[in-house]
């Protein structure tokens, strides 16, 4: 928000300069980003009316004018302007006085002498137009330092709001601000009503009543095409950072710098039928003011006549209803549109406008009447012409109703550390709008329609603190009553888990919650994503179902770089839509890609990371929590056929393993040999209390079977048979060894399995091992048709 100090000061003087103001409104939490001069250094420059403008003997270009500028006789000055003629008023910048850095002195142009230059507003800092000079109005006194006569003697201060000052995007909203901080009174403009001259009317017809619950209309008939905008206006808009575009235009864009209430102003003559505010059609287009011509799509709000679109609602006009050198009929609009629904409309359409970023914030739903009857009575005075009644649709049931919310002093003590006095608690807030009753406890306290971030008494608190100063709050020591929060045993630290993985030369990786709904739908396409209604850009549409979309876009940007070997994890939230609801779940996942370890001199041939890698990654997790996981073979669309695996734990799945699909590798352009996995976070923490076991004092005994099973047969089936058929002897079971080829018959492979038993009470002989071998085998040949390997 860019504002002039001398227009602020019309509403509201506080007794200091420009740099305790700043820092006043700085320390409320309106950053002031930047104060400037509303005009360049100059002096020496004055009112000054054109008599005569003959040609310049020796210069097609040139003229040579006489010009009168409160001195006995008139000056004689050489000017190449196009625009320069007999009786106009601008700006001369007198012999002596200086613009900038140049000091205007006599000269002699193409042998003709001139006494100081006539100037354009560009050569005086007021604007980028130099197609000719500034022309003053025809009342300007003649000989009135420039300076004085347009009070140039001004800042421009320009504030950086947070997105939840919307009520701050307006004059009305600032000065409200600093007549509250300075405790100053605030002088509001009489907005008096504008009685209706006519009778004409133009038909309204809202039908999205909960995007736009109100909108009001206006006819105003007989304006004078020909007007100009009077410089004091063209002066404030300059300042807010506002070209001036004509009267009607100037006119909407005053009120919105004054009251902070976007308004559009369409040609009459080029409506048809009335106004239909609806969403836009399928196929739809529309030419906006800019020339743009842009398809909508089916949430895009449009202000419509009965024949076709008229404009974006709350963003832009289209240039088929715009004002035009030859209107004489108008129809003022002036609408509140529900924040939700305009949020990222401009943004979809790669566009940014100073309707948008206020309908987006939050606008007054009680501000349109006043809007319409200021920006009516400035129309009429400046261009003339007749108003008819004002048209107003509304939609109470969807206008925002703000409900009281209690303010306590015991609460406002807690969070600011002492309570103000009664009095000054009232002042603050009823200077902010706010209306008060007052209660047992405190104040029963009713937010104004304009300020929308004002839901809860905490939010009540902080403007208590921010208007009475947070550098002004009295220091305390804090001190609070510590209390011990008892920590599970059995549960295993989320720290315990990422150390593990560093430790393995795994990196922490922070992605965003935001993914392209593309990439998602590869990675799982039978999962239902949530949209986000505001994205930051179509790359961040969707919330994600999986860490694998932010984990896979990290790879690929980490390989334009250069970087090989990649080993990434990250712990966070992913969110599910289930049964109308969104359910967010922790999880633990990870990418792997490149070789197995750093480069070094002590390796020579380098292997890649494979899947049975990331597995032992993964059993390493489970195992710093007590778990013994069961892989299971499986399918997912993300993960390569045949190189995918379950990861259950009490039968059920928590997780996934395996390596990336080819063809979601191509698309995407990862590496074929990326592996991944994902664990659910809550099974994982979920630890076991670790008990105590007596080492045995006897030795072990190891005895390896070599079996021969079918292919499909997994080791890890085998291993259970085996532990449950060899009893508490058995202490461990390695599979070292899988061969399939020559001397094994076709479809069958071979196992080598290693087998660990002990006693704790004895040593053990072959006496006792012999049984239990046999048993192992025999178990093995029933369920797997396993044979011993020759």
């Amino acid at each position: 928000m860019k504002f002039s100090e001398a227009w602020l000061r019309e509403w509201v003087s506080p007794d200091m300069d420009s740099a305790a103001l700043a820092e006043q409104l700085t320390m409320a939490g309106l950053e002031v980003d930047g104060i400037e001069p509303a005009a360049a250094e100059f002096s020496g420059v004055v009112v000054a009316e054109v008599l005569s403008v003959e040609a310049h003997p020796d210069a097609d270009k040139l003229r040579v004018c006489q010009v009168a500028a409160g001195s006995d006789a008139p000056l004689q000055i050489v000017c190449g302007a196009p625009n320069v003629r007999a009786g106009m008023k601008a700006p001369l910048a007198t012999v002596g006085g200086r613009i900038g850095d140049m000091k205007i002195k006599k000269a002699k142009l193409r042998g003709v002498p001139s006494h100081g230059m006539l100037c354009s507003a560009r050569e005086l800092g007021l604007s980028d137009e130099h197609q000719g000079l500034l022309e003053l109005p025809e009342d300007a006194p003649v000989g009135t330092d420039l300076r004085e006569y347009l009070a140039l003697d001004d800042v421009c201060i320009e504030v950086d709001l947070t997105p939840n000052r919307g009520d701050c995007l307006g004059m009305e909203g600032i000065a409200r601000e600093v007549g509250t901080l300075s405790g100053t009174d605030v002088t509001v403009p009489d907005f008096t009503a504008v009685a209706a001259a006519i009778d004409a009317q133009f038909p309204v017809d809202v039908q999205a009543p909960e995007a736009c619950p109100r909108y009001l209309g206006r006819v105003i008939r007989g304006i004078d095409p020909a007007a100009k905008t009077p410089l004091w206006m063209q002066e404030k808009l300059r300042r807010g950072g506002i070209r001036s575009l004509g009267p009607v235009v100037d006119v909407t864009n005053y009120v919105l710098l004054e009251l902070g209430q976007p308004m559009h102003a369409f040609d009459l003559a080029r409506l048809a039928g009335g106004v239909v505010v609806r969403y836009a059609q399928p196929g739809e287009t529309l030419t906006l003011l800019d020339e743009r011509e842009i398809e909508l799509d089916a949430q895009t709000l449009l202000i419509c006549d009965r024949d076709k679109a008229l404009a974006l609602a709350g963003v832009m006009g289209g240039i088929d209803s715009g004002i035009s050198d030859t209107t004489d009929s108008l129809f003022l609009e002036v609408a509140f549109f529900t924040p939700e629904k305009i949020a990222g409309c401009a943004r979809r359409y790669s566009l940014s406008t100073d309707s948008s970023y206020r309908f987006e914030r939050g606008v007054d739903p009680g501000l349109q009447q006043r809007a319409m009857e200021r920006a009516t009575a400035l129309l009429l005075e400046l261009v003339g012409g007749e108003a008819g009644p004002i048209i107003e649709a509304v939609a109470e049931s969807h206008l925002p109703v703000k409900a009281p919310i209690l303010l306590r002093r015991a609460r406002i003590e807690r969070l600011l550390g002492f309570v103000p006095a009664d009095e000054q608690v009232e002042d603050i807030l009823t200077r902010l709008g706010l209306a008060l009753e007052g209660t047992e406890e405190g104040w029963l306290v009713t937010p104004p329609s304009f300020r929308f971030d004002l839901e809860i008494e905490a939010d009540l608190i902080e403007e208590v603190g921010r208007v009475f100063g947070y550098n002004k709050l009295p220091t305390a020591n804090n001190h609070g009553d510590l209390t011990m929060r008892p920590v599970p045993e059995a549960a295993t630290p989320l720290g315990r888990l990422q150390t593990l993985l560093v430790g393995r030369g795994y990196q922490e990786a922070i992605t965003y919650s935001f993914v392209d709904a593309g990439l998602l739908q590869d990675i799982e396409p039978d999962s239902t994503p949530v949209p986000l209604t505001n994205p930051i850009s179509s790359e961040m549409s969707m919330m994600r179902t999986t860490l694998w979309a932010g984990l896979l876009g990290a790879v690929k940007h980490n390989q334009a770089r250069q970087q090989g070997r990649i080993r990434l994890f990250e712990s966070g939230l992913k969110f599910v839509s289930q049964d109308n609801e969104i359910k967010q779940i922790n999880v633990i996942s990870g990418v792997v890609t490149g070789e197995l370890y750093p480069e070094q001199w002590g390796i020579g041939k380098q292997q890649g990371a494979d899947f049975f890698d990331v597995k032992n990654d993964v059993e390493a997790l489970l195992a710093a929590g007590g778990h013994n996981a069961e892989f299971q073979a499986s399918t997912h669309p993300a993960l390569h056929p045949g190189q995918t695996a379950a990861i259950l734990l009490d039968g059920a799945r928590v997780g996934w393993l395996g390596c990336i699909h080819p063809a979601l590798a191509q698309k995407h352009e990862i590496p074929r040999k990326t592996c991944l996995f994902e664990l659910d976070m809550q099974a994982l923490l979920k630890g076991r209390v670790p008990s105590f076991e007596k080492l045995s004092r006897f030795p072990s005994i190891r005895r390896d079977l070599a079996i021969v099973v079918d292919v499909e047969t997994p080791a890890g089936a085998l291993c259970d048979i085996i532990r449950q058929s060899a009893g508490p002897m058995l202490k461990d079971v390695l599979v070292f060894d899988v061969y399939q080829g020559k001397g094994i018959e076709s479809g069958r492979k071979s196992v080598a399995l290693g087998l660990i038993l002990q006693d704790s009470s004895r040593t053990l002989t072959d006496d006792d091992v012999d049984p239990v071998i046999t048993e192992i085998t025999a178990q093995l040949e029933q369920q797997f048709t396993a044979t011993l390997r020759e």
